[in-house]
């Protein structure tokens, strides 16, 4: 009899996690979305860089394999973190101010280390596909920037908060209740 009363009105938890997809209010589903193709496409341009046999100058080389590990590694921990409910666990507070960073430093990464080793590299097949790959991990990371910002705003711009009185009586209401306070009408 008890679970007649109360299966009318329990409804499940619409932000309990599921096992692909946000299970946060850090990430919806766009971003979560735009989070995959920043992994997967910044291991690819990293698998490719690595297949590079010989390089005349090895300096654009082992910058951009610099950019494209540390964006596939923590893009996938930031990923993970944020579609599970461990980033309650971390000890971090600030979740959008570092998604926020995070996100427009790797893009501004990708856009260095792609222009340096297209102007510096043998001109190879693979070499020439690890860069357009670079170039659409950044454009990725880039994409996903703006999206944080249409749909959170600028973390780093607090909410307004409303304006002291200093101690002054605030104003009367301007909208009187419909009964006096002797429960006349």
């Amino acid at each position: 009899m008890a679970n007649e009363v109360y299966t009318a009105t329990t409804v499940s938890n619409p932000k309990a996690p599921f096992w692909l997809g946000p299970a946060s209010e850090h990430l919806d589903m766009l971003r979560f979305g735009l989070k995959m193709l920043e992994v997967l496409l910044s291991l690819v341009a990293f698998v490719l860089e690595e297949t590079v046999s010989t390089c005349l100058s090895c300096s654009p080389l082992y910058f951009f394999e610099f950019v494209s590990c540390t964006a596939f590694l923590f893009t996938a921990l930031l990923l993970f973190l944020l579609s599970t409910t461990l980033y309650s666990r971390v000890g971090i507070s600030c979740w959008p101010k570092v998604d926020f960073l995070y996100t427009l430093l790797i893009a501004v990464l990708f856009l260095v280390a792609s222009c340096v080793f297209a102007a510096n590299n043998g001109k190879t097949t693979v070499e020439t596909v690890a860069v357009v790959f670079g170039f659409l991990a950044m454009l990725a990371f880039i994409f996903d920037f703006f999206v944080f910002l249409k749909v959170k705003g600028n973390p780093f711009q607090g909410a307004k908060a409303p304006p002291t009185t200093n101690g002054a009586v605030p104003p009367p209401e301007a909208e009187k209740l419909n009964g006096d306070a002797n429960g006349k009408a």
